[in-house]
């Protein structure tokens, strides 16, 4: 089985090599690949759907198509921002946990999970309609079929790793970019003496409606369009969440990722908004905006032929799959954010573990399965998962961009803060007014029900982090007792090493000092005077926190370092022999098991000691919330001939 799964999610990496994360960093071209395709692949479905909005008023689609442009450069220069102040990740989750408080975080961080989960399902669905798009209707029975099938097998892929699925996606990014390019190159192009009249024609409509409706009930119609259409700038912010995954340096590198992501999807949303215009495209029963449009541009190109046809089938094919692509980004954004809240207590700790192929694997599984869910649900509407993913993200925009602007508002005598804080505002504003329209205008589309899920998930997180503080606070309140007073006589000087002919005691020693004594007290206790020496084994767990640099997997092994010194130093104390044993992994319980298999090759005489939480009301949820680290290493000892012993710790 283990050579099975090499073979299928690749060999175990090495957390503590070096060259490790250096080989697995993204330089800017892949981050734009891998990252910024969410944002990209958008024009598949938001400029439509701005488009759309505007019914028999597309005169007003030139005014809606330039703010597109322009909000795509504004919403990318904020989230520029986060990246200067959050150089380790975190994006959206970090600026508002930091700038603005912990709920407020949890409220962005909420959104976040939401919004990648719906990029995973609006991706997929999006993508397999414009697969459809050159499909028989009658095949519309497979299609839900279909994207469930997509989604396993890019849970699949990112199991082996975010830059191997990146990779695996590249060439597909390559040919959208340069097909679209293309055909929005030469839709514009042979149009271009038509320009001047559709921006007069545009003038008159304008004019025209106004005369009916007036200025507020124009301007309230183009803002309408604009909002709806704000699926477009989705994605935006998946740099900034995942900086940590970026070659050194990671700043300059998100940046220059951000601006080929800015520049890429203004140029395809606006070129595409224009090509609607320009080429008169009209909505068709099972046929995208999009396959419309370029099809009278390929028809006047090629003709009506098969080169026309084959032509406009790669089109949509690579628009297809670079929604595929697109939903890539949910796997590595959707994890990270987990990863973040795991480590502030606010999801179950399991989110914050790497495997052995330094992948958060319970992240990337569970937003498959999210994904699954919602597909099912909404019956792959593109419709329904927009507005729902619109929510989520502009909720998430509003919160950065909140606190950016606290930010600067504290920072405002720093120089520059006066222009960085009008950025933010500007920013801020944008995205609070597209989401108050899209909640206002798709209240009972959408709106509720992504509102509802927020304040559910808020809910939950806010149980979870009770518990997890009241646990905590149990432990440390017991480790106070521990803890060496100021004055304290200094230990005499270390008795000679344990003597491997005689009975040892191997106490197995976790992050929490109240847990280690507990267990050393109670077998001196139990045992007296029978174990005359003493090792201690401690693992630092890499998890995704601690995986995030050069500087953070020393600060995990300066906390190990600190936590196996004190034992030693108790040890010291009492006149017993002792020994440190130390290593560092992803797999705590195959870690442990390869220290204990060390000692016991060294001491034949030694036996186990590790503890469990016991909870004195325990269900099945309290047992997912905390590792069972101690059963599943006792039962690897003893299946391997070796004692263990576990000593229950009541919390």
């Amino acid at each position: 089985m283990r050579s099975l799964g090499n073979l299928l999610f690749g060999a175990p990496r090495d957390p503590m090599a070096p060259l490790t994360r250096r080989r697995m960093a993204l330089i800017a071209v892949l981050a734009w690949v891998g990252i910024g395709a969410d944002g990209l692949s958008s024009v598949n479905y938001g400029p439509e759907q701005a488009f759309l909005a505007l019914g028999e008023h597309g005169g007003l689609g030139l005014g809606v198509a330039l703010a597109t442009g322009f909000t795509v450069f504004v919403i990318a220069l904020g989230y520029n921002q986060v990246v200067e102040l959050f150089p380790s990740g975190g994006g959206g989750y970090k600026a508002a946990s930091r700038l603005l408080g912990a709920h407020a975080g949890l409220v962005a961080g909420s959104a976040l999970a939401i919004d990648y989960v719906l990029t995973i399902a609006i991706s997929v669905a999006a993508g397999v309609d414009a697969l459809f798009s050159l499909l028989a209707p009658e095949l519309v029975a497979i299609k839900i079929p279909l994207e469930l099938a997509i989604v396993a097998l890019l849970v699949a892929l990112n199991l082996r790793g975010a830059r191997e699925s990146i990779l695996v996606l590249a060439p597909i990014f390559i040919a959208f970019l340069a097909s679209h390019a293309l055909l929005i190159g030469y839709g514009i192009a042979v149009q271009a003496g038509s320009m001047g009249s559709l921006v007069t024609s545009s003038l008159a409509d304008t004019r025209s409606l106004a005369s009916e409706l007036g200025a507020t009930g124009v301007l309230a119609l183009a803002l309408r369009a604009y909002a709806i259409g704000a699926g477009t700038y989705t994605g935006i912010e998946a740099l900034s969440n995942t900086v940590h995954t970026l070659a050194e340096p990671r700043v300059r590198t998100a940046k220059l990722a951000m601006a080929y992501t800015a520049a890429s999807l203004a140029f395809t949303a606006v070129g595409i908004m224009l090509v609607y215009l320009l080429w008169n495209a009209v909505p068709t029963h099972g046929q995208t905006l999009n396959a419309v449009a370029f099809r009278a541009i390929l028809a006047d190109l090629f003709g009506d032929g098969a080169l026309s046809q084959a032509v406009l089938s790669f089109a949509l094919v690579s628009a297809s799959a670079l929604l595929f692509s697109a939903a890539n980004t949910g796997f590595v954004g959707g994890p990270a954010t987990l990863a973040n809240m795991a480590a502030d207590y606010w999801v179950p700790h399991a989110f914050g573990y790497l495997s052995t192929r330094l992948v958060t694997q319970n992240g990337v599984l569970l937003m498959g399965a999210a994904a699954i869910g919602t597909l099912l649900l909404t019956g792959g509407q593109v419709a329904i998962l927009v507005v729902l993913y619109s929510v989520a993200v502009f909720a998430g925009f509003l919160l950065s961009f909140a606190g950016l602007v606290a930010h600067w508002l504290r920072q405002r005598s720093s120089p520059g803060a006066w222009r960085k804080l009008a950025l933010a505002l500007l920013s801020g504003s944008i995205c609070g007014l597209i989401l108050a329209v899209m909640l206002v205008e798709r209240l009972r589309d959408g709106g509720l029900l992504a509102l509802v899920l927020l304040a559910t998930l808020v809910g939950t997180c806010m149980l979870l982090r009770q518990h997890y503080e009241g646990v905590k606070a149990k432990l440390d309140r017991a480790g106070e007792l521990f803890v060496v007073r100021p004055g304290s006589p200094l230990p005499p000087l270390p008795p000679a090493k344990p003597d491997p002919t005689r009975p040892i005691a191997v106490f197995l020693m976790g992050p929490s000092l109240a847990a280690g004594m507990h267990t050393l007290l109670w077998v001196e206790r139990l045992f007296p005077g029978h174990f005359k020496s003493y090792v201690f084994i401690s693992v630092g767990e890499v998890d995704a926190q601690s995986f995030g640099g050069a500087k953070a997997l020393e600060k995990l092994q300066r906390k190990v370092g600190k936590r196996i010194a004190f034992y030693m130093e108790y040890a010291h104390r009492h006149g017993v022999a002792a020994e440190a044993v130390i290593g560092f992994g992803t797999d705590l319980v195959a870690e442990l098991t390869t220290l204990c298999d060390r000692v016991a090759a060294s001491y034949p005489h030694a036996v186990f000691f590790g503890t469990k939480l016991v909870f004195e009301r325990d269900n099945w949820i309290v047992r997912l919330l905390h590792n069972q680290t101690a059963i599943a290493l006792q039962r690897r000892l003893h299946l391997a001939g070796r004692q263990m012993m576990i000593l229950p710790m009541r919390v």
